[in-house]
């Protein structure tokens, strides 16, 4: 499970002696505040918008048999908004359990997802839900196996490709048992599991991803790992198709935090810019060592790739531990949140200036209570701008909420 656990003292303590920090001119709005019980508890990871405008998402507890569910939240007069239970996991004892990613959705409303534990096997799921006759219906399309040619407990979820197969990283599985990079295409109406990449626990390669992955203009596929490389601290990777079928990884970031400026542990995947740059976040590293960083990885000319870090966290209301991923505007500036930090975590915004520096903004304070608190999602935006994500804690029940940012 991916929830974190942490003692309060000093980040509260540190968000308190702060708390004089200017107020941001974005406003919250809480479209709902999980109970805890059949409707859902504990959502880990982002929404995605269908064609209607109805919100879709996932619950790490809850549900109809305590093992997550998938939500639905549909828009109505005066700005409210209803939640339904669509899929509650558990059910048969082999669809799956413990949803800690989201959801994918194609062009017919079908939506894609990955479970962290559960199937035939034990190890983990990936499943669609189509709704046919006004019923949604859960079809189990790979159930993980852990061996070496299979990946075990999925943390993130999958995601199209240029060629409409489904593509992720499992945390678990392979040969060395620290993670594989999959592609799932269906043919002749089966789907078909092919591992690309199996980390290896040589001391360079990445171990245990935990975020999606992402495919650049070309074709090529990246993420992170959140241990490995040659300092433990994780790594980027890019995985290239070749001719033959057969993809090669290329090692294209080892954090090393150690010189007290570089990330280290990313636990999310990486937002590709027009540019084909890369940007993520690292949940430690920087200059204090373990309130973490955004960071940017820029393509030169010559195939190279060199760091930029637009922002190091301080611990204050700027935020501490980013675990999300982040997205990018049409304009560059940078998106995401924190799960610590403030008081109890921080969305934020970062703007580059006409002399190449960024400039932090945080957008909201969460703050428990009504609030939500500790984001462990990223955003998902509408045709306004508008930035919806889930807190994995606090609402009146203390299990977490659905909220809308106007900035």
């Amino acid at each position: 499970m991916r929830l974190k656990t942490f003692s309060a003292s000093f980040f509260c303590l540190l968000a308190l002696l702060l708390a004089s920090a200017a107020a941001s001119a974005a406003t919250e709005k809480i479209l709902y505040a999980f109970k805890g019980g059949t409707d859902g508890n504990t959502p880990e990871a982002g929404l995605v918008f269908d064609g209607a405008g109805n919100l879709y998402g996932t619950t790490y507890f809850g549900g109809a048999h305590s093992d997550g569910a998938i939500f639905q939240l549909t828009p109505g007069t005066g700005g409210k908004w209803t939640e339904s239970v669509i899929y509650s996991f558990g059910a048969t004892g082999t669809d799956g359990l413990n949803p800690i990613s989201g959801l994918v959705i194609d062009s017919s409303g079908v939506l894609y997802g990955t479970t962290a534990g559960g199937g035939t096997k034990g190890h983990g799921t990936i499943y669609k839900l189509a709704k046919a006759g006004g019923v949604w219906k859960v079809a189990i399309i790979h159930n993980f196996s852990g061996l070496s040619g299979d990946g075990a407990k999925p943390q993130g979820g999958v995601i199209f490709g240029p060629d409409g197969n489904l593509y992720g990283a499992t945390y678990e599985g392979g040969g060395s048992e620290i993670g594989v990079a999959y592609e799932l295409a269906l043919s002749s109406g089966k789907w078909v599991y092919k591992q690309l990449h199996s980390f290896s626990s040589n001391g360079i390669d990445g171990q245990f991803p935990m975020g999606n992955v992402a495919f650049d203009a070309n074709g090529n596929l990246y993420g992170t790992t959140s241990l490995g490389g040659s300092k433990s601290q994780g790594v980027v990777y890019e995985l290239i198709p070749g001719s033959n079928g057969k993809w090669t990884e290329k090692l294209i970031k080892t954090f090393d935090p150690s010189n007290g400026l570089d990330g280290g542990k990313p636990e999310a995947g990486v937002a590709i810019d027009t540019a084909g740059n890369l940007y993520g976040t690292t949940s430690g590293g920087g200059k204090n060592k373990f309130y973490g960083v955004v960071y940017e990885m820029v393509l030169g000319t010559n195939g190279k790739w060199t760091q930029a870090i637009p922002h190091t966290f301080t611990g204050g209301p700027d935020g501490s531990e980013p675990d999300t991923p982040v997205i990018l505007d049409s304009s560059g500036n940078i998106y995401g949140t924190t799960f610590v930090g403030g008081t109890d975590g921080v969305a934020f915004k970062l703007t580059k200036g006409s002399n190449g520096k960024w400039t932090e903004t945080p957008l909201h304070n969460f703050k428990s209570g009504p609030d939500g608190s500790h984001p462990l999602s990223g955003f998902n935006t509408d045709a306004q701008g508008n930035f919806y994500g889930t807190t994995s804690q606090g609402g009146a029940a203390g299990v977490g909420v659905v909220y809308e940012i106007t900035p």
